[in-house]
């Protein structure tokens, strides 16, 4: 029988026209504050020799055949942040990139395979540029989509408000009443596990014994600490771990913790930005760790692109963020899912079964 969900179908395409019309607003009013602060757009290869080095990041793997028929492995990248880096370093300065990126293992209301990333990035600056620039995009998103507010599942936030700006140990200790800063070792590493599962236990939260302190940190967050996030107005969680910030630069006056900072609305991430690592030889030692973590957990890994370390050290000091922009229009538009203003969505998998 044929799929009567399928977004072709006229009648389904005429209920998500006025949100996908919506998209191509918001998306020309967010080129227009870029190119007229002075950025350029770029346009990266989706084709890359690493697709990116996070521990849970799946990606989707591909081949290059030379003349001879010998195969080459390339992947779909999962951002398009290692190329962005090579730009700058090779001397752009303000750049950004409406990227179409690709991550496997992931499928829900808010995720979808292949989606698009907004990412953006400022030379000589640090993650409080970042800070600033999500604050004047989500005003002129909402205008472009004529929307008032953003919305989902029950929650709102306006998106014409002044984010709050909450450091993560101070979200742990509102929204989890959880003392997160004794469990963090002294140099952003040989993070307290066991403290930290023993307060999460404590408080309901479930853990494993072979959990990892990342591993039951993401869970609070997720579980007890996101869902409060970006209500009533948007949210600004800084100052992560250093663990949980692989490509970002620890604050100079506290290693414990990263220049990095999500924005939240209504619950949902909306970006990720932080003050970009420069040092080659502490990115290669980051990549490495997250690489065996992810052989032990998934028994597979990803190469390293040994070009990105060495732009690393040509690229001078930078802020770099990556906005989940149908995430954005999805809120703008009221949209159920993530799949209701993507033009062309993958069939679900129950809904590709005859």
């Amino acid at each position: 029988m044929p799929n009567t969900t399928a977004w072709w179908r006229p009648h389904f395409h005429a209920d998500r026209r006025p949100l996908l019309l919506t998209r191509g607003r918001v998306k020309e009013a967010l080129r227009r504050l870029f190119v007229d602060e002075g950025f350029t757009e770029v346009e990266s290869g989706i084709l890359q020799v690493s697709p990116g080095n996070e521990t849970h990041l799946h990606a989707f793997a591909s081949a290059l055949l030379g003349a001879d028929g010998v195969p080459r492995p390339l992947y779909l990248h999962t951002s398009p942040e290692f190329a962005c880096k090579k730009l700058l370093a090779a001397g752009e300065t303000r750049i950004f990139d409406f990227a179409r990126v690709f991550r496997n293992r992931e499928r829900s209301d808010l995720h979808h395979p292949e989606f698009t990333m907004l990412e953006w990035y400022r030379a000589e600056t640090d993650y409080r540029a970042m800070m600033a620039d999500c604050a004047r995009l989500l005003p002129r998103a909402a205008e472009a989509a004529g929307a008032t507010r953003l919305a989902f599942r029950g929650r709102e936030a306006d998106p014409f408000a002044k984010p709050e700006e909450l450091t993560v140990v101070e979200a742990f200790a509102r929204h989890a009443d959880i003392d997160l800063a004794p469990t963090l070792g002294p140099d952003g590493a040989d993070n307290d596990r066991d403290r930290l599962a023993a307060l999460a236990g404590e408080r309901g939260i479930r853990t494993a014994t072979d959990d990892t302190w990342s591993d039951i940190f993401s869970r609070i967050l997720s579980e007890r600490i996101e869902p409060g996030l970006g209500c009533g107005r948007p949210t600004l969680l800084t100052d992560y771990p250093a663990s949980e910030a692989a490509l970002a630069r620890r604050k100079p006056d506290d290693p414990r913790l990263a220049e990095r900072f999500e924005l939240y609305a209504c619950g949902v991430e909306l970006a990720n930005a932080f003050s970009e690592l420069t040092d080659p030889h502490e990115q290669r030692r980051r990549f490495e760790a997250d690489m065996a973590e992810k052989e032990r957990i998934y028994g597979e890994s990803y190469p390293i692109d040994e070009e990105f370390l060495a732009a690393l050290a040509l690229m001078p000091a930078a802020s770099g963020c990556a906005l989940g922009f149908d995430r954005l229009v999805m809120l703008l538009a009221g949209a159920r899912r993530i799949e209701d203003v993507i033009w062309t969505p993958m069939p679900r998998e129950e809904e590709s079964r005859p």
